[in-house]
């Protein structure tokens, strides 16, 4: 199987070695020339366990440049794994993937089809228009992992991902995403495929729209941040007015989410949440996605929205050069 990553970042770097170490043929498409030489040269290091480092090489190119030379013999891939931030899925990325998937296509004329790896909403409403013809499926992953330099990543935590085609389909499982499963249980990935990713997706919305922010204006790791009855009553409350958006929205209720949330701040205590260091390094979060989602969706369905509104406006402050 040939499978093309579009983003090497913490995932993108993580699923790349896992995969590729399992026999899968990958090519990573980087933001960077620089990177993708590093990556061509050095493979990628994933640092597992007691600190224990593998070296997995993979072959990588800039997906600028693998663009540009689309006069070229292109690789023909299975699946084209989208791990860019939402911020960076812009007009001209969407071109870029636009002219992937036609060069990518495979002998058999089908579209290679998308796997969407970003947290928050709108990504997948942007693909499908940009591309309407392109089969597009949403995933929802609870691995951990630390992109520690261009070509190291750490998993920090073991999880899942759930993959589902979008819009929802009921059609009967197909044989190349039967075979990805596969592929992906070798590569010791848990996966599995759902018809019902959307509410995936707003679950994870609401736990990322509470720990997120927060974490990134204290300045706190995930487990610190309850144990402040202060901001424990602001995380209560987030999550409150969050849920009856996403409620309202058709999200469908799975028990006591609250305490979800504060299962997941006790199991990644030591994690820092991806929006803290997008903070601490001056770079875009993803905010206007996960907090600013929530908001779209209540001015939509005519709710308020004060606390999503709020640690919008803070996180956007902490960052006002980016």
């Amino acid at each position: 199987m040939k499978i093309i990553i579009v983003g090497a970042g913490a995932l993108g770097l993580l699923y790349g070695a896992r995969l590729a170490r399992a026999g899968v043929d990958i090519l990573m498409l980087t933001y960077s020339d620089n990177q993708a030489e590093q990556l061509n040269k050095e493979g990628i290091a994933l640092i597992e366990g007691e600190n224990l480092v593998s070296r997995i090489p993979v072959k990588a190119a800039s997906l600028r440049s693998y663009i540009a030379d689309a006069g070229q013999a292109q690789e023909k891939c299975d699946w084209i794994w989208l791990a860019v931030k939402q911020a960076h899925l812009d007009e001209s990325m969407l071109a870029q993937l636009a002219v992937l998937v036609k060069q990518a296509k495979t002998s058999n004329a089908e579209e290679t089809p998308i796997v969407a790896l970003q947290n928050g909403i709108g990504h997948m409403d942007k693909l499908r228009a940009a591309m309407p013809q392109v089969p597009l499926y949403a995933a929802v992953t609870t691995e951990g992992a630390l992109r520690v330099d261009s070509n190291t990543v750490h998993h920090t935590g073991s999880g899942s991902i759930m993959l589902g085609i979008w819009p929802r389909s009921d059609e009967i499982t197909s044989n190349r995403q039967n075979l990805l499963l596969k592929t992906m249980e070798g590569a010791g990935i848990e996966a599995y495929l759902s018809n019902e990713v959307e509410n995936r997706v707003f679950h994870k919305l609401l736990i990322n729209a509470v720990i997120n922010p927060l974490t990134a204006i204290f300045d706190v790791r995930n487990g610190d941040l309850p144990l402040d009855p202060q901001r424990k009553r602001l995380m209560e409350t987030l999550h409150t007015e969050s849920e009856q958006i996403l409620l309202a929205a058709g999200m469908v209720s799975e028990g006591d989410s609250w305490q979800r949330v504060l299962q997941i701040c006790e199991a990644t205590a030591r994690n820092e949440s991806s929006m803290l260091r997008d903070v601490q390094a001056s770079r875009v979060t993803e905010v206007d996605w996960i907090n600013g989602g929530i908001v779209s969706l209540a001015r939509k369905l005519g709710k308020p929205a004060p606390m999503n509104e709020a640690v919008l406006t803070m996180i956007k402050a902490l960052h006002p050069n980016t």
